[in-house]
């Protein structure tokens, strides 16, 4: 099972750089939403290949056409926040108030019902584990934020799974599709998205994709540009991981979905057995 998403924000939604914190900083920077993401949806159209978008509410609010075109071209929209903020770096009124306002922009500009979220940078933790409890009582029915490893924007090491489950918490249940890992030499090896699936080079992508059950892909506008201007607050090795390898990604990704099957998330949740699925109690 292949699950094809991304994440629509636009290429200056850069995390834990003070340059671009907040909706008044990202005023100063050219927007390049739409020519990224004539990349990506030239890309599906030609495959015939259905996704599910992740999408900002701020996208929704800014330019409410880009939502339109997803869903015009049949596919499925989610939540992915509405101001792209680190969740753990936020209280639970905040969070609480941030995805209702994702959930009603990206309602009103696609007439589709949101029923999955995605944490701007996988940034659930055992720590702010309530985040389960605001998105039940929303109405969200499955969550995507679970990195079941190691990372610099949170990471939830400990979370003890890296295929679809439930999660219970004080008594609130939800399906979660997480981030899959794959075993080398006693490491957790990350490769379906992001910097991950750009510093990888095909034939090794190919050979993780074909020796994994389940993968979660996850890609950006910015992924696909290669001429987007340079934030110069950026340390050397934050350039590195976000700027390496973008020539290459949209060769690499359409010869994957050439190679391979891949399906949206609603069509994955149907594949799912969750009669037998492990229940994750946090």
């Amino acid at each position: 099972m292949n699950i094809l998403t991304f994440d629509i924000e636009d290429w200056f939604h850069l995390l834990d750089v003070e340059a671009t914190k907040d909706e008044a900083s990202w005023a100063k920077y050219p927007s390049r939403i739409h020519r990224n993401m004539d990349i990506i949806m030239g890309m599906l159209d030609s495959l015939n290949q259905k996704a599910t978008f992740f999408c900002l509410g701020w996208v929704a609010r800014t330019y409410p056409e880009v939502i339109k075109r997803i869903v015009d071209a049949g596919h499925e929209i989610a939540t992915h926040s509405d101001l792209h903020q680190l969740a753990y770096t936020q209280s639970k009124q905040e969070f609480t108030n941030d995805l209702e306002r994702s959930i009603k922009q990206l309602e009103d500009a696609s007439s589709q019902k949101i029923r999955a979220y995605r944490a701007p940078g996988f940034s659930f933790k055992s720590e702010n584990k309530w985040v389960f409890d605001v998105l039940v009582k929303n109405g969200i029915e499955i969550d995507c934020s679970i990195f079941p490893a190691k990372r610099g924007h949170g990471g939830f090491e400990e979370f003890g799974t890296a295929k679809p489950c439930f999660i219970e918490v004080d008594g609130h249940r939800l399906k979660e599709f997480p981030i899959n890992l794959k075993s080398f030499m006693g490491q957790n090896l990350i490769f379906s998205g992001g910097g991950y699936f750009r510093f990888f080079p095909l034939p090794l992508l190919k050979s993780l994709f074909k020796g994994s059950q389940y993968t979660m892909t996850y890609f950006h506008p910015r992924d696909f540009d290669a001429e987007q201007p340079v934030i110069n607050e950026l340390s050397l090795l934050r350039k590195f991981k976000s700027y390496y390898g973008l020539e290459h990604t949209e060769a690499k990704l359409v010869s994957l979905l050439k190679d391979f099957e891949f399906i949206d998330l609603q069509t994955a949740d149907n594949l799912v057995d969750w009669q037998n699925a492990e229940t994750i109690k946090l």
